[in-house]
């Protein structure tokens, strides 16, 4: 039994997730879209819910200081935690949020009942752990997991794929170890869409994913087998079919005239175009600042995704058997 090893490294993983990256899209979309709607539904903003998500985080990074290995159930029953020493510097410089609003997010949540403060001590209370608990989220990511396995099958790296359950079983009994992992890649993902495309707050690359997730998931965008590069020109295309804002605002749970916002913001700035329909699309020229713009994001965001899945694939022992 052969698990992906050395030979099989970040770089070449990199190397595939762009070479067949319209086979991974539909799932790689999904993840990031479905956490952020998620993630906005919970509190009405997604700084709280990320700011929970930072507090959390602490456990994990306790677990794999300490080579410790939790599973899915253990960590979720009866769960609270403490946080002896929290500074709400170290929050806003981590997340990319204004310290004001850092300590104000603290604040509505303590008020929630989420949190609880004693001096410099935060405790994350039962609620926090309910509301953050991972179904959806370990739903896509198995589902991406399993996309990604039946690509290296595809490449004679392994020799059968894992479908989504044989994932997320294998997920849930390394679940310390992959939501580190995750939440890894969430807090560099959610941070370069910030400082990259100078969007100060979540709900804007919210909705702009969901414009996005909307092209790649539509019945009339049927381009198959393309390498990363020609795959964001062809979603580029003025012929895709768009979305409005209402189904935006349905979708995400955040207010019509929110929405509206930030499709202005997308708008002016470039990111999107609308038709006389009132339909928002990604119908940006190749040639443009805001083109290159995202090149240069989606290059970083995918080293970091390509580190994420070699990292989860060596731990849950995706094998070849013979």
């Amino acid at each position: 039994m052969i698990k992906i090893t050395n030979k099989t490294n970040e770089e070449q993983i990199f190397k595939i997730i762009n070479e067949n990256f319209s086979q991974l899209a539909p799932s790689y979309y999904s993840l990031v879209t479905h956490w952020f709607i998620n993630a906005y539904k919970n509190f009405k903003g997604i700084d709280k819910y990320i700011i929970l998500i930072y507090l959390i985080n602490k456990d994990f990074i306790h677990y794999r200081k300490n080579g410790l290995m939790v599973d899915y159930d253990t960590f979720y029953k009866d769960k609270t935690l403490e946080i002896p020493n929290i500074n709400i510097s170290d929050i806003a410089r981590d997340l990319l949020i204004p310290k004001e609003n850092v300590r104000r997010k603290i604040s509505e949540l303590e008020k929630k009942g989420i949190i609880k403060r004693a001096g410099k001590k935060i405790f994350v209370e039962r609620p926090g752990f309910i509301q953050t608990k991972a179904n959806i989220t370990l739903k896509d990511f198995s589902s991406l997991v399993s996309t990604f396995s039946e690509i290296l099958k595809d490449k004679k790296i392994i020799k059968e794929p894992l479908n989504t359950d044989q994932i997320s079983n294998l997920i849930k009994e390394n679940f310390s170890f992959c939501w580190y992992q995750f939440y890894k890649f969430l807090f560099i993902f959610s941070n370069r869409w910030k400082t990259d495309t100078k969007t100060q707050d979540l709900e804007t690359i919210c909705v702009g994913l969901i414009v996005m997730i909307n092209t790649v998931q539509n019945r009339g965008f049927k381009d198959k087998n393309l390498d990363r590069q020609k795959y964001f020109k062809a979603v580029q295309k003025s012929n895709h079919i768009g979305i409005n804002a209402f189904s935006i605002a349905d979708i995400t749970g955040i207010p019509r005239a929110t929405v509206v916002r930030k499709l202005q913001f997308l708008i002016e700035n470039k990111f999107l175009n609308i038709s006389e329909k009132k339909l928002y699309n990604f119908a940006m020229g190749t040639q443009t600042k805001q083109f290159k713009v995202l090149t240069k994001l989606q290059d970083k965001n995918m080293k970091a995704l390509g580190k994420f899945l070699y990292k989860v694939f060596n731990q849950i022992k995706i094998i070849n058997t013979n």
